[in-house]
């Protein structure tokens, strides 16, 4: 208080960009005078009682965090702390887009691509090395139960959180956009399936339990299948009798008629032998 009595009134300067190169000069000299006056140092390795160790403090720390919390009065969320809320989000996200300056986009080049794939493989490859060994447990009935309460709750509450909805008329231009989307849709994943599955075969194991089901396959279907005959044997089909019928009935009779009796070959031969007669009398 007293040195604040002490202080006078001052002339506020603005803070110019020499100002600030300045600042960022001391910083840096700061951060290099610091790591200059740091000696050097000897790594020891993390044992398991360090560790040991140190789970016990974190866990010290959280159950001393808890008993220094007094106790507290809930109070229910009204509608006015949600409107405030809200404004407060809004807010937030207008002052953060004023204070972004403009950026210039780059393109995506191929080498972009391919280093970002490198780094997502790393990235993988490093998580699945930190994981640790598990034991698998088997899921029980007791399990599968509190699954699907679980499955159900969260479903009634979030029904609960839906607002309601203004349903708006599917109009002509939406249809034609939703059709063209599903044809697009269609052949992307044509073009994927002829790329990644046609003309491979999928390889299945021939097991005894497999051959067993489909043995038990192939009897069950004999089984119908003469049932279905003894079922049908003896009954027949009527079919109605038009004109065009009658007339290829006969027709396929005539011909089947004339290829039993060689009337065909008769009359090929008679031919032949008319000819033969004609000739003769010609140069007779």
């Amino acid at each position: 208080v007293l040195y604040k009595e002490n202080v006078g009134t001052g002339t506020p300067t603005p803070i110019t960009p020499e100002m600030e190169r300045v600042k960022r000069n001391q910083e840096i000299c700061s951060s290099v005078l610091y790591k200059e006056n740091i000696g050097k140092a000897t790594p020891t390795p993390v044992t398991p009682e360090m560790e040991r160790v140190k789970r016990n403090q974190e866990i010290i720390s959280s159950v001393l965090y808890k008993e220094n919390v007094g106790k507290v009065t809930p109070t229910p969320i009204t509608p006015e702390m949600e409107r405030v809320k809200r404004n407060q989000e809004i807010i937030s996200s207008v002052l953060y887009k004023e204070n972004l300056g403009r950026a210039t986009p780059t393109p995506l080049t191929p080498e972009m691509e391919r280093v970002k794939r490198n780094q997502e493989q790393i990235s993988s490859v490093v998580y699945k090395e930190g994981l640790g060994k598990a034991t698998p447990t088997p899921v029980t009935p007791e399990m599968e139960r509190v699954r699907r309460n679980q499955e159900q709750i969260s479903s009634v509450l979030y029904k609960e959180h839906l607002a309601k909805g203004t349903p708006t008329p599917m109009t002509p231009e939406m249809e034609r956009a939703k059709r063209n989307q599903e044809n697009i849709s269609s052949v992307l994943y044509s073009d994927s399936f002829r790329k990644q599955v046609q003309g491979k075969a999928a390889y299945v194991l021939d097991t005894p339990e497999m051959r067993r089901v489909r043995e038990t396959q192939k009897h069950i279907s004999t089984v119908k299948y003469h049932e279905d005959f003894e079922k049908n044997k003896g009954t027949f089909t009527p079919v109605v009798t038009d004109p065009i019928t009658e007339r290829v009935k006969k027709n396929m009779q005539d011909f089947s008629d004339i290829s039993y009796r060689g009337i065909q070959r008769r009359v090929v031969e008679m031919e032949q032998k008319r000819v033969d007669q004609d000739q003769e009398n010609l140069t007779g």
